[in-house]
């Protein structure tokens, strides 16, 4: 009975999440509760459960980075940024989309999307305002590239990172077997953009005498400040890099680099502060709690058995379940708590398998479906759910069916290039 009012209960909040006929934060804070009432989800479970509760690896690296963001920004290297993108786009929106999502994709293989995003989202806004541009179709561009490009590389993106530390799967691994459809991925991605986002690239050149007349290095307001800040973010996007083999979780190097920024710029509390995005951090704690109660009371793992009973020995129908399913799963939940879920199913699997590059085709499938498949929804991965809240805060709200709409017809065609690439790859010779 519990776990029937569970799953209902969850997926009330997901409508009314979609729907937005209640703010989000209340729509998951009220989920919280109900399952609370409910028996489903307990404090223990909520907080400190690493498996069902709050990951708050996630929610202290977002903090982290906000502040490094907000005081970046005192610096007026964002508006460099946007005079740079500008000028080399000559006012063309297609080609200045073109710049800011593959600028976005490449640095998303080597950094978490999250902070991708609380990188760019600013150089977008500063660009196009300039070109009196509209913002919101760059910023869910740029989103989708960021879940593209973090599919290439162990490090590109928190799901990778499980799979690989689960599965023993090196960064080179990662490289060889995802990376070469990740840039295929990528091109397709540019050419869809042309078609999704037609209607955003207005003739933009008449204000490029504008800017063109602007000196990117006369918006820098302190070059001091700039010179240390970029330090910091330098070793920081290092430390991020090179977290494994330090022995530094992510959120702490994003922690310890905030306090860095904080001290070397001298910023006041109300300074640093003011870009933290509050209601998105609360908003990722109820949904981790949600799909966490969804966990403990076995509705994800009877998924999951279920779905091995289904395929036996049939390798290629598992790839492809693994593949489909991540993505739709993944597009309705946060990936990070569903791969943490879905992993021990795939090693039961695995260890089923005879070949060894057969079951390493499973491991990619999910790493594929649980990537791809967070662009579906404007809540299916962490970068997007950033991104909106981001966006509604600087004037340009991007509601959850403006956003799926677009994610929906990407995912679409990405997962079923990919599942062609499986196929090829691993079980066509």
């Amino acid at each position: 009975m519990i776990t029937a009012l569970t799953v209902v209960v969850f997926v009330v909040a997901f409508v009314l999440i979609a729907t937005e006929r209640v703010h989000r934060v209340a729509a998951a804070l009220g989920g919280v509760a109900v399952m609370v009432l409910l028996g489903a989800v307990d404090s223990h479970s909520a907080f400190f459960n690493e498996k069902t509760g709050v990951d708050w690896n996630v929610i202290f690296l977002l903090l982290g980075m906000m502040i490094t963001v907000s005081v970046l920004k005192h610096t007026g290297v964002f508006d460099y940024l946007a005079i740079w993108a500008a000028r080399r786009s000559r006012g063309r929106g297609f080609r200045l989309m073109i710049i800011l999502v593959v600028l976005t994709a490449v640095v998303s293989a080597f950094l978490d999307s999250v902070t991708v995003m609380l990188l760019v989202a600013p150089v977008t806004l500063a660009v196009c305002q300039r070109l009196r541009l509209p913002v919101v179709p760059f910023l869910i561009a740029e989103v989708l590239a960021a879940n593209i490009g973090g599919t290439a590389t162990l490090i590109g993106d928190p799901p990778n990172i499980m799979i690989g530390s689960r599965a023993g799967l090196s960064f080179v691994d990662f490289l060889l077997n995802l990376a070469p459809i990740t840039v295929v991925l990528l091109a397709v991605f540019i050419a869809l953009c042309r078609v999704l986002f037609r209607k955003a690239f207005l003739n933009a050149e008449k204000h490029m005498a504008e800017v063109m007349e602007l000196d990117g290095k006369d918006t820098i307001h302190d070059h001091r400040l700039l010179r240390r800040c970029l330090i910091v973010t330098g070793a920081v996007v290092i430390a991020f890099v090179l977290h494994g083999s330090i022995g530094i979780a992510p959120a702490f190097v994003g922690l310890l680099g905030a306090g860095l920024v904080v001290l070397v710029s001298g910023t006041t509390t109300k300074q640093f502060l003011q870009e933290v995005d509050w209601s998105t951090l609360v908003f990722f704690m109820g949904l981790f709690v949600m799909v966490g109660g969804l966990v403990d009371v076995g509705v994800i793992d009877a998924l999951g058995r279920a779905a091995i009973d289904l395929v036996g020995d049939d390798y290629l129908l598992a790839a492809m379940g693994l593949l489909i399913g991540s993505a739709v799963i993944g597009g309705m939940i946060d990936t990070i708590p569903f791969v943490a879920t879905t992993m021990p199913i795939v090693e039961e699997l695995v260890a089923t398998v005879p070949d060894p590059e057969t079951s390493r085709a499973l491991w990619w499938s999910l790493a594929l479906g649980a990537d791809l498949g967070g662009n579906a929804t404007a809540i299916g991965a962490s970068a997007n759910v950033v991104a909106i809240g981001w966006a509604a805060r600087n004037g340009h709200p991007i509601s959850f069916w403006e956003f799926t709409k677009y994610g929906l017809a990407v995912t679409t065609v990405t997962i079923s290039l990919s599942a062609l690439y499986i196929w090829l790859r691993y079980f066509a010779m």
